[in-house]
């Protein structure tokens, strides 16, 4: 799991990353927020946690600005010393999961940090998943579209089920590689874009079936829902209709 941590203090910035590394997770740490939302808002991320006093901005106006901005609900977790009931309330109500006071303890972070991970990916133990026209068996290894199963090679399967099971998400290039592909070190992503090219032909991404991978121009793909060409026609006669 990747995680974006917001903390200006560096001391304690480096005691967060550390307990997170000592359970596999990959955590980056940013001082301000704009360093963070930039960050954020073009790489991919899991989860973020969140300090809400920092020096240009406040922790509530950087989830605001995360909740505006991206296409998918990422987990939030708020880290801070503020623990007034006040203060939770504003900060559930802006859209933040969950809530932790200053001093964290470790066992307590992570898990929290793993409950988070767990609803935010409700179907992950489901064995059969719909998505509009499209059913995938997660035990069989088997996609199957308006009833018949399509043929797909174990790579395709696994990028297919990662893409909708993140509908909505930028998924970079790199985190594909690593998710997918199971590789951390650098190699040349045409390997993802390859990928993605055959998908949308063998899946039959279009309206008809109501999704389709959009290219982010220098950063990865994004999995959409599309109006099916049924939907777009009763929208228009339901609009006609009120017309009238």
């Amino acid at each position: 799991m990747r995680i974006a941590l917001l903390e200006d203090e560096t001391e304690q910035a480096q005691h967060i990353q550390s307990i997170l590394s000592e359970r596999g997770y990959h955590c980056d740490s940013f001082p301000t927020g704009q360093n963070f939302l930039s960050a954020v808002l073009h790489r991919s991320y899991d989860l973020l946690v969140l300090d809400w006093q920092i020096p240009d901005m406040t922790g509530i106006d950087v989830l605001e600005s995360v909740r505006a901005q991206l296409n998918w609900p990422i987990p939030v977790l708020f880290l801070t010393q503020r623990d007034s009931e006040s203060d939770i309330v504003r900060a559930l109500d802006a859209g933040a999961d969950d809530y932790l006071a200053k001093p964290a303890r470790s066992a307590e972070l992570v898990a929290r940090i793993n409950a988070l991970a767990r609803r935010s990916n409700p179907d992950s133990e489901k064995e059969v998943l719909r998505y509009g026209p499209f059913e995938i068996n997660t035990q069989q290894r088997v996609i199957v579209l308006h009833g018949e199963e399509l043929t797909l090679t174990d790579k395709d399967f696994d990028l297919t089920l990662f893409l909708f099971q993140n509908q909505g998400r930028l998924l970079t290039r790199e985190m594909l590689l690593e998710r997918v592909w199971g590789l951390t070190r650098d190699i040349n992503t045409r390997t993802v874009d390859t990928h993605m090219s055959r998908l949308r032909r063998r899946l039959g991404l279009n309206p008809e079936n109501g999704f389709r991978i959009k290219t982010i121009y220098q950063r990865g793909y994004r999995l959409e829902t599309m109006k099916t060409q049924s939907q777009a026609l009763a929208g228009e006669e339901r609009a006609k209709a009120a017309n009238d």
